[in-house]
């Protein structure tokens, strides 16, 4: 049988960091952070791994604790009016490997307790990188139509996102695929409960999603230039 990682008290330890998100409460409770939370993402992110191997060996699952695919617990307050020190939710992205993050395509999971989200694909690229895509999509548009229209893909993922009101400048109005050409954000998500979650069949099921998503990902891949 298939080991579960996460657990009511995952949540739990969410829910009352959210209602005590200060330094002294996350101090007197970090035992919990490292039991609870932060060990059993770990766990799952190295149980990830070689399920995202089989589909592609350049997109690597790094379960350590510092600097791998595991999001800090700490929020970013330089650029932020709301100076509560900690997320309330525990996230992963797994990028391409040549570079280490953004502007890569991921996969992408977040647990929190209102929402457990699974996401594929590139958010908020930069112009060089969005016009490649849109070229590629130009280029290939039967690989991009096959990628998007796939049953498992559609039957698991939706895509998201922000679009241009208007068509991107160079680029046809007539075109039949504008509107995928009008995006800004190339992603596609879905949500799972929290009881699929702390089931001990979750990383097989996201893994699966994973599959699903893999020809988005890949020409996205592609398009930006790297290996898949």
């Amino acid at each position: 049988m298939p080991t579960g990682h996460f657990t009511p008290a995952f949540f739990e330890f969410l829910e009352e960091l959210a209602c005590n998100n200060n330094r002294e409460w996350f101090q007197r409770n970090r035992h919990r952070y490292e039991s609870h939370v932060r060990d059993p993402m770990l766990a799952f992110i190295a149980d990830l791994a070689p399920h995202l191997r089989k589909l592609s060996r350049y997109y690597v699952a790094d379960p350590r604790p510092s600097g791998g695919s595991m999001f800090r617990i700490y929020r970013n307050l330089r650029f932020s009016r709301d100076k509560t020190p900690y997320k309330t939710n525990v996230s992963a992205a797994i990028h391409h490997s040549s570079t280490r993050g953004w502007p890569s395509p991921a996969f992408y999971v977040s647990l929190a307790p209102s929402q457990i989200f699974g996401g594929v694909g590139i958010w908020h690229p930069d112009a060089e990188t969005l016009r490649r895509i849109r070229d590629a999509i130009v280029t290939r548009p039967t690989p991009w139509k096959k990628a998007i229209g796939d049953r498992g893909f559609r039957r698991q993922f939706e895509l998201m996102g922000e679009s241009l009101s208007r068509p991107p400048r160079g680029y046809d109005p007539e075109h039949p695929l504008i509107e995928d050409l009008k995006r800004k954000d190339f992603v596609a998500g879905r949500d799972f409960t929290r009881k699929e979650a702390c089931s001990p069949r979750f990383t097989d099921s996201f893994a699966a999603a994973c599959e699903a998503s893999a020809p988005f990902v890949r020409f996205l891949t592609e398009a930006v230039g790297l290996k898949w």
